[in-house]
């Protein structure tokens, strides 16, 4: 059987592509009331991390910050301590590449494999499972589950040794980051400056300056409605631990932690619920 902890915007979109292709999961989230739908399409309910470990052999782990990965292998309830040696723990959270490799390292202690397979892609390639999956650890394991990685995703793209997936995702995750917030300025710029925001959005969406990620965010911004595909709470948490990798590699970003800040502030004007796209929104200036 498949463990899945976890069942956020992603963990139960991905969770529900398993059961899609008849795979037999056993679920846990710290609220239920998030695996109801799951539980209804034929997906099994454990009460504890500790249980689903006692009823799989492969676990993939989809939670929001390093913490929460900690709480559910190493906690009291934890699941590490339970697994069957041999077992194989793909850790799919964005969590920062020093954390990965503590927990490869606390895998490896009780002879459990581990991989990470990041994703890129937010909640609507995670619908059609159209994710991209960034793995680090051994290539073996990796063919092991590709199978699965590919029932919810579109691509498996292998990145090296334990703790580059994760350094991967949070490249990419600052470029997401940093290009919404400059398309938002520019944007919020065209207008101050007289211009129609449906003609500067057109013609930097279709110009040669604007990452291909933005389209998709243009009905957004034109209606005003920020529904989370990815919550902006989330990017500020991942530019966090892109500083914090920047740090202990001595490299100076001096855009990054600007970016991080100004992601910051928004989430502490009540932003951190609504999509990232949404710093669009607290940038514009107040009438």
């Amino acid at each position: 059987m498949i463990g899945f902890i976890g069942l956020g915007i992603m963990g139960s979109r991905m969770a529900e592509n398993l059961l899609k292709s008849s795979h037999e999961i056993v679920v846990y989230n710290r609220t239920k009331e998030k695996a109801e739908d799951l539980l209804k399409k034929g997906a099994n309910w454990a009460a504890s991390p500790k249980e689903v470990a006692a009823r799989s052999t492969v676990i993939f782990t989809m939670l929001a910050v390093p913490k929460a990965v900690e709480e559910v292998a190493l906690g009291e309830e934890g699941f590490l301590g339970s697994l069957r040696e041999g077992s194989l723990w793909v850790e799919c959270s964005t969590v920062d590449p020093a954390f990965t490799r503590r927990m490869a390292a606390e895998a490896e202690k009780r002879q459990i494999r581990f991989l990470e397979a990041p994703v890129s892609g937010s909640r609507i390639p995670a619908e059609k499972a159209e994710l991209v999956f960034l793995v680090g650890g051994k290539e073996e394991d990796m063919e092991e589950v590709r199978p699965l990685l590919q029932t919810m995703g579109k691509d498996v793209l292998y990145q090296g040794e334990t703790g580059k997936g994760t350094s991967m995702k949070i490249v990419i995750n600052l470029m997401l980051a940093q290009s919404m917030a400059a398309f938002a300025e520019a944007l919020n710029l065209g207008e101050a400056l007289g211009l129609q925001k449906e003609t500067v959005m057109e013609t930097l969406l279709n110009g040669p300056t604007a990452a291909p990620m933005l389209k998709g965010k243009k009905t957004k911004i034109l209606s005003g409605e920020y529904s989370a595909d990815f919550p902006l709470r989330l990017m500020q948490k991942d530019l966090q631990l892109v500083s914090q990798a920047a740090y202990e590699h001595s490299l100076s970003m001096p855009s990054a932690n600007l970016t991080k800040e100004l992601y910051a502030l928004a989430k502490q004007q009540g932003l951190g619920e609504l999509d990232f796209s949404a710093i669009y929104q607290f940038l514009k200036p107040t009438k």
